[in-house]
């Protein structure tokens, strides 16, 4: 029985128990995503007021994410996840309460969401800047991948877990299922809490030394230090900028296009299902690779799978039957989870632990600020050019800024480990890139 558990979860105990916690949150996150618009629509609201509760949930991700990534340089990191899940969980557990009792009324879920929010903008910087005090350095794909193989198999299960739990016990028993996910990951981050080593208090201030470098900066200061750690290193900035090209030029392709050519010439949302399942089956087979794989040059790979992901744009649009564009999506989720393990573990390892979650927060940030730009104008620029002129247009923009990258010797060359002369590491408050090295 042990040989079927990776062997990541039965050497890295501290690690094992985070991941279960995180497991069932990501489930109830999935569940959510689905029974929140039913939640809406079931106390009379309008499409619209499903659009607004969604944004209030987004909104604070722009406002905060950075203030997150401070907070998370400065204080024992399972700490604020710890802060966020009970924060989330009761938010969670308010909506199912208010749609149980017949309270529930837009604005106040626009505003508990809202809350939800700003929860989420602390936990994402931490939970990345975590990661490393729990496992060694060459464990890290491998513990990336299981996250990642958690939420693609979650895009299968979750969808179909929330349409039973919708239909059995109503939007508020799904969303309690969601605060008890919640309760569950709080409970294993408090554990961990108690444990000690690394990921105590003890090891923010006494190993890492990361408090008594820090505490003297002030919080514009803080923001400063992290953003130079991103301009100082090329393959971080361009890794940046083609991550938000594929949010705001592809993903609108998956999340607004494709329902509209589903829904006009595939015969509706049940064959636009199966090629929704389809990516997130290719989404574990990347997970999986991502785990098996161990690429000489992560950024390299992750730059190739990149430019397969943006091809979404042109099998959407290429007219072929639904089946076929089924199976060709499913390739592209391979790429597009054997990327972001690839990219986020190579953060980690190359990025000083000490300002690592700052930089997570910039990266955050830019994916998430982006993205509503992409979803805003997609309708209206393929109403004026035609919705398969469109996708076209977005694959010849999206690929080869992907392929890009490898024109980066920064990119085509970076380890997958960090050298053991510290050549990578940048100095502890870099100074600003030289105009000719942000060129290159």
């Amino acid at each position: 029985m042990g040989a079927l558990i990776p062997e990541v979860l039965r050497v890295e105990r501290q690690f094992a128990r985070l991941f279960v916690g995180q497991s069932l949150s990501v489930l109830g996150d999935r569940v959510s995503f689905v029974a929140l618009p039913f939640a809406v629509l079931s106390i009379g609201g309008s499409a619209a007021d499903v659009g607004l509760v969604t944004a209030a949930g987004l909104l604070p991700l722009l406002v905060f994410t950075l203030a997150g990534g401070v907070w998370a340089d400065r204080l024992p990191r399972q700490r604020i996840m710890l802060a966020s899940d009970l924060v989330r969980c009761a938010v969670q557990a308010a909506v199912a309460v208010l749609l149980f009792t017949g309270e529930a009324r837009v604005g106040v879920l626009a505003s508990l969401m809202a809350l939800f929010g700003v929860a989420d903008a602390f936990f994402l910087p931490a939970s990345t800047g975590l990661l490393p005090l729990l496992v060694p350095a060459d464990r890290l794909r491998e513990a990336n991948a299981l996250r990642g193989f958690v939420q693609s198999g979650s895009l299968v299960v979750g969808p179909a877990l929330a349409g039973l739990l919708v239909a059995a016990v109503g939007p508020g028993g799904a969303l309690a299922v969601d605060a008890a996910s919640f309760a569950a990951s709080a409970a294993v981050l408090a554990r961990l809490g108690a444990v000690g080593g690394a990921v105590g208090g003890g090891a923010v201030d006494g190993v890492d030394g990361r408090a008594e470098r820090d505490e003297r900066l002030g919080f514009l200061a803080e923001l400063r230090v992290g953003w130079q750690q991103v301009r100082s290193r090329t393959w971080v900035w361009s890794g940046m900028l083609a991550i938000a090209v594929y949010h705001v030029v592809v993903l609108p392709s998956v999340f607004v296009l494709g329902p509209v050519l589903a829904e006009r010439e595939w015969g509706g949302a049940d064959a636009w299902a199966v090629v929704v399942v389809a990516f997130g089956l290719g989404a574990i087979v990347g997970d999986v690779c991502a785990y098996r794989l161990k690429p000489a040059r992560p950024m390299a790979v992750a730059a190739v799978a990149m430019a397969v992901a943006s091809c979404q744009a042109l099998i959407i649009g290429s007219g072929a039957p639904v089946w076929a564009i089924a199976a060709l999506e499913a390739v592209t989720g391979v790429g597009v989870s054997l990327c972001f393990v690839l990219w986020e573990t190579s953060l980690q390892v190359h990025i000083p632990e000490r300002v690592l979650s700052r930089v997570s927060s910039y990266d955050h940030l830019i994916s998430v600020a982006l993205m509503p730009l992409g979803l805003v104008l997609a309708g209206p620029l393929s109403d004026r050019l035609g919705v398969r002129p469109m996708l076209f247009g977005m694959t010849a923009l999206a690929v080869p800024a992907a392929l890009a990258l490898l024109a980066l010797p920064a990119i085509r060359r970076l380890p997958a480990s960090r050298p053991p002369t510290g050549a990578d590491a940048a100095p502890e408050r870099p100074e600003p890139a030289p105009a000719a090295a942000v060129g290159a």
